[in-house]
């Protein structure tokens, strides 16, 4: 396996699918194989290692989800009470139903109260701008910025649809990072460090980079016109008012592989149990019934195209997770688990097979094909490796 995935990987490289790639192969009991190529910038001669540290984006929304999942098991919060008795914002949310001759938004409120289940599926209404046109627009005229902002303000836009109606990727992990500081009275950061990332040995994964990570972070590059790649500076707000649940995460491919084998081990790692067996079967099964994930349609090309994995199969959704219904063209069997964040990096989560993968590159936009075919290739050698 090594030698075929050292040569994937290079020859991805080289041909400009990725300007630099780090990646790690895991079973239950650890790790299969771990690579980086590339440079951290181009033209630094900075290599990209295997401790090399990137923004994790929406890879973040699974370790977010864990947590949630404790204080479920905890008994502090219910999957379908209301959030909103929780976080009382949520319960004031209206549903955008368009806008006027005026321009103005027209809303009204929801059929169902957003619950905890709705935010961790992607079908409580709360979408993305990136991704929903309506919601773009109503930013636009309402002067509200966006999430990306880490401004609370941000988190205050309305529904796209009732709840449980539509499966529409969106902002509902933000609020679930929220729902677990009210619930805990720790920031986010805190409570995932304490109960998460520290019992798993996962060391290099936080919301702020520690100086030493810093000196290990990749840089973030743009695909352009001509099909090269080139550095582009991403800022990030001055002064966030909050710890991003649904995105925020930096870290490195080797931490977040050591998650990925402590879902393979129905919740346990090198002894330590951070969620029940119980609770990772409940998040690896459809929480969606007959809804079906759709393809992602760009309202902001400079950050991401229409994108879809395994197009044409049918996917549904579990406590954060893309689940495919049929088996995948790289030979993952129906019931694998996946997503991926902003600046293309993706896993998977192969139970029946006890094997996962986790991928990085830093670049935009997202489901670029040469960075996605490359990652896709890589899981394609390891099942034709076993």
């Amino acid at each position: 396996m090594k030698d075929q995935l050292d040569a994937i990987l290079q020859a991805g490289v080289d041909r400009a699918a990725a300007a630099g790639v780090t990646a790690v192969v895991v079973d239950a009991s650890g790790v299969l194989y771990e690579g980086a190529f590339g440079e951290r910038v181009i033209g630094s001669g900075i290599p990209m290692e295997n401790d090399t540290v990137g923004a994790i984006f929406s890879m973040t929304k699974a370790l977010t989800a864990a947590c949630a999942m404790q204080l479920v098991e905890q008994g502090k919060v219910d999957l379908d009470a209301p959030a909103g008795d929780v976080c009382p914002t949520i319960a004031e949310a209206q549903v955008l139903d368009g806008f006027d001759d005026d321009g103005q938004p027209i809303t009204r409120p929801p059929s169902t109260p957003v619950t905890l289940r709705h935010l961790l599926t992607h079908t409580s209404g709360y979408v993305y701008t990136i991704w929903n046109e309506n919601s773009t627009r109503w930013h636009e005229v309402t002067g509200v910025p966006d999430i990306l902002s880490l401004e609370k303000v941000s988190l205050t836009e309305p529904l796209a649809f009732d709840p449980g109606t539509q499966w529409q990727y969106g902002i509902g992990l933000d609020w679930v990072g929220q729902m677990i500081e009210a619930i805990s009275g720790m920031t986010l950061g805190e409570y995932m460090t304490t109960n998460l990332l520290t019992p798993l040995g996962m060391t290099d994964t936080a919301f702020a980079h520690s100086a030493s990570m810093l000196e290990r972070a990749s840089g973030v590059h743009a695909r352009m016109p001509d099909g090269s790649l080139a550095p582009i500076d991403v800022p990030g707000p001055e002064n966030p008012e909050f710890e991003m649940g649904g995105g925020g995460l930096h870290g490195t491919m080797r931490d977040y592989a050591r998650f990925l084998r402590m879902m393979l081990n129905d919740g346990e790692l090198d002894g330590v149990r951070v969620l029940q067996a119980e609770t990772v079967q409940t998040m690896s099964t459809n929480h969606i019934g007959d809804l079906r994930v759709t393809e992602l349609k760009t309202q902001s090309p400079g950050f991401s195209t229409d994108a879809e994995f395994f197009p044409g199969d049918p996917k549904t959704w579990g406590l954060s997770f893309q689940i495919n219904e049929v088996p995948g063209s790289t030979g993952r069997p129906a019931g694998t688990l996946m997503w991926a964040g902003l600046a293309n990096s993706f896993y998977w989560i192969d139970r029946e097979n006890q094997i996962a993968g986790c991928y990085l590159s830093q670049m935009l936009p997202f489901g670029d094909e040469g960075t996605v075919g490359l990652f896709m290739e890589m899981e394609k050698a390891v099942y034709e490796s076993r």
